[in-house]
């Protein structure tokens, strides 16, 4: 074991732990001040539905995909943040239907009080998550900072007519999730030392799992709609596609997967501000059932980083996307559908 092994990285962070993002409320206020940019016909996806990544359309069969996506540690080990780090930010490539193609390094870090081996795991990690997901890095940017943050932006490629939005979504679709939730939960115990050892195995795995196959395996579908579970929760995301698409959402939370001990340790009083934040956002658009408490109701809108991607599928093609998903291994459920009642508002069952 390396001496790096040893170091409690989320130590050097003031948030938590849990790589939230700026609530949505709060950044969809300060967007609203940004002048209007000259209309262009080109940009096919821009700011304008709360998407995964911007699309811009290079030629009558190609357009590029970008986003950018980085956080501060959420685990301890350099090689694993790493890992998870870069699987968030191609995440969103996958979430638009696009093939991921070469990346940027994003990093801050405390150069005079941490050992460079650290951010030598850190890249390693990230280096090794990109070969898996076929990307190039080409390069990168770095500040001397006291907090360390980490990240990357990347850009894809995808036909312009197979870009898949959060807001196509149609009445009747099914809702198919495709990995467990709880994450933001269980990486605020991290930093309480709440968790086993086998425990944070467990989830920085899922973490640093690529949607590749999820997404690929979603390829040949009915796919209406798609965005991948991040910093908004599920019920942010799933808000956006109710919002975007014009659709009520019908959510069945018995039916939601969710990782060993959250509810244990949300009960005990480790859940992040980020996910309180979440649901303070959503909470007017969506309607909890009264046998659903106030944990429940956290836990459903928990801040997830590098969570799964959320899938609006054609009603019958549901079932059997859903068996294909996991026979490739992927931890996917459907857990729930859209309506046509409600446009804009959820419903909790």
């Amino acid at each position: 074991m390396s001496n790096t092994d040893k170091i409690k990285l989320t130590s050097y962070s003031t948030k938590g732990g849990c790589g939230c993002k700026i609530g949505p409320g709060d950044l969809s206020q300060v967007l609203r001040t940004l002048p209007l940019a000259a209309p262009d016909p080109n940009l096919l996806v821009g700011l304008d539905t709360s998407d995964d990544a911007g699309v811009y359309k290079l030629s009558d069969d190609l357009a590029l995909v970008q986003t950018v996506d980085f956080f501060t540690p959420i685990v301890d080990d350099p090689y694993s943040f790493g890992q998870v780090a870069a699987a968030n930010a191609i995440s969103d490539i996958y979430a638009m239907g696009g093939r991921p193609l070469t990346a940027l390094n994003i990093v801050a870090f405390p150069i005079r009080t941490l050992d460079k081996q650290v951010l030598a795991d850190i890249l390693r990690g990230a280096g090794d998550k990109m070969k898996e997901a076929g990307v190039t890095l080409v390069g990168g940017h770095s500040i001397d900072d006291n907090e360390p943050k980490f990240g990357l932006a990347v850009t894809g490629l995808i036909h312009p007519d197979k870009v898949r939005t959060n807001a196509g979504a149609q009445p009747g679709d099914k809702l198919i999730v495709t990995k467990p939730i709880g994450v933001g939960i269980l990486t605020t115990s991290i930093k309480k030392d709440k968790l086993s050892q086998e425990e944070v195995q467990r989830v920085t795995k899922v973490m640093a799992t690529l949607n590749r196959t999820a997404a690929e395996t979603m390829e040949s579908y009915e796919v209406h709609a798609c965005t991948d579970i991040t910093g908004f929760g599920l019920m942010g995301h799933t808000l956006e596609i109710a919002r975007g698409s014009s659709v009520g959402i019908r959510i069945r939370a018995a039916d939601v997967p969710i990782l060993p001990r959250v509810r244990e340790l949300a009960e005990e009083g480790f859940v992040p501000g980020g996910t309180k934040n979440n649901f303070a956002h959503v909470h007017e658009s969506v309607t909890f059932p009264e046998s659903l408490d106030q944990v429940g109701q956290w836990i459903l809108c928990d801040a997830v980083t590098s969570g799964g991607l959320l899938i609006s599928v054609a009603s019958h093609q549901a079932e059997e996307l859903l068996g294909k998903l996991k026979q490739a291994g992927v931890e996917a459920a459907i857990i729930g559908e859209t309506t046509a009642d409600q446009p804009g508002h959820i419903v909790v069952q």
